[in-house]
């Protein structure tokens, strides 16, 4: 049945990318809207039991979405921009984690472990719905030279607020003591191990591809170490996503290797996202968004206006242009399989029933986030000048 799926999500993203792009939506949100129509919640062409025997699709997809972005942080870019980046990314970031952990709070009465861990989630963006966007309209210029290597960034950060604020979490509700060790130690020493294992892998493809001659053996072998390391990452307890960034970012910037490896992978990748975005949207469960209420109202739309006055902020004190003032948070609403994986752990690792809630208002969010982030995406980028037309 796998393979019938497969076809069924092709066929779904080819009409429905097909209908939304006639409209002037992003093909993206025909993905989504197609993939929750062929799901389970509508006509049921792929049953619950089909979506989860398809999370390799998934894995696959983000690990060439970790891969592609990271290739596109050049530091010949970066550099004329300093610790501007780094400086947006944090307030961004940041900025979505304060308005939601004070507003969950103080205003919806939630205590300290719920409003913690789910602020901390508030703060990661989906580079997949972004980068999607930039593909299909080729969108290039300023804008999109500061949104890549944030978008990359911002998941690193995500990252270790997480793992710091669901440890302070766990605690709490286990009535332990809280340590520097489980607070800060161990999530920073995740991304530090994280990174250091990219660059290695990173070092090694770049002293091995020049010795492969053909196209269909690059090919082969760069799909080999994308697999290879997302693969021991996961095995390791590490983040797949920072070590395939990392192993990229190294490939990108280590000088006279060829981007034929890139323009290989940019060639399979395009029905490999098709299928990810129509799965993504088969899986969310419309009747979540019932259960979500007040709270889940308040995280959509607090989240949104933390991103956006963050890197507003910070782009105007960082000297940045209008258009990158104005236009930058629109590009960094969109939220999907990064927080997804994270609800996920924290329903495992924090009691009942903050866990559960906290997945649900994540899978609720993610629903509207991701019909109306790419729009939000392709609106800013048109209006910045990176889009032709």
């Amino acid at each position: 049945m796998s393979m019938f799926y497969i076809a069924i999500l092709l066929f779904s993203g080819i009409i429905f990318g097909r209908i939304f792009s006639k409209i002037k939506f992003p093909e993206v949100t025909g993905f989504l809207i197609g993939g929750i129509i062929i799901g389970p919640s509508i006509l049921g062409l792929i049953s619950a039991e089909g979506v989860e025997s398809l999370n390799v699709i998934s894995d696959v997809a983000l690990s060439f979405i970790a891969f592609s972005i990271g290739s596109e942080m050049k530091f010949s870019v970066l550099k004329n921009l300093g610790n501007k980046i780094l400086l947006i990314t944090l307030f961004e970031a940041m900025g979505a984690f304060l308005i939601v952990f004070i507003g969950t709070l103080l205003l919806s009465g939630m205590d300290m472990p719920f409003s913690l861990t789910l602020a901390s989630i508030a703060c990661a963006t989906a580079p997949a719905a972004t980068l999607m966007v930039i593909r299909e309209y080729r969108a290039k210029g300023e804008l999109v030279n500061v949104l890549l290597p944030v978008v990359a960034l911002d998941d690193a950060i995500c990252i270790i607020v997480f793992g710091i604020s669901s440890s302070i979490s766990v605690n709490i509700l286990e009535g332990g003591e809280l340590s520097f060790l489980t607070m800060f130690g161990t999530p920073i020493l995740e991304i530090v191990l994280s990174i250091g294992m990219g660059a290695v892998g990173g070092i090694a493809f770049s002293f091995l591809s020049k010795k492969i001659k053909t196209e269909n053996e690059l090919l082969a072998f760069t799909i080999a170490v994308i697999f290879l390391l997302a693969s021991i990452a996961n095995l390791k307890g590490l983040s797949s996503l920072l070590t395939l960034m990392s192993t990229s970012v190294v490939i990108a910037n280590l000088g006279n290797i060829s981007r034929r490896y890139s323009d290989l992978i940019e060639r399979l990748t395009p029905p490999v996202f098709m299928c990810f975005f129509v799965l993504s949207g088969a899986d969310l469960n419309l009747s979540s968004v019932k259960t979500v209420g007040a709270i889940g109202v308040f995280y959509v739309l607090g989240r949104a206006l933390g991103k956006y006055a963050g890197a507003y902020y910070s782009a105007k004190i960082t000297g940045m242009s209008k258009n990158i003032q104005k236009y930058l948070g629109l590009t960094l609403i969109p939220q999907a399989g990064v927080a997804i994986g994270l609800s996920l752990i924290a329903s495992q690792k924090i009691p009942d029933p903050v866990g559960t809630m906290i997945r649900t208002i994540i899978l609720g969010a993610t629903i509207v986030y991701e019909l109306v982030g790419p729009l939000l995406a392709k609106t800013a980028l048109k209006r910045a000048g990176s889009i032709e037309g």
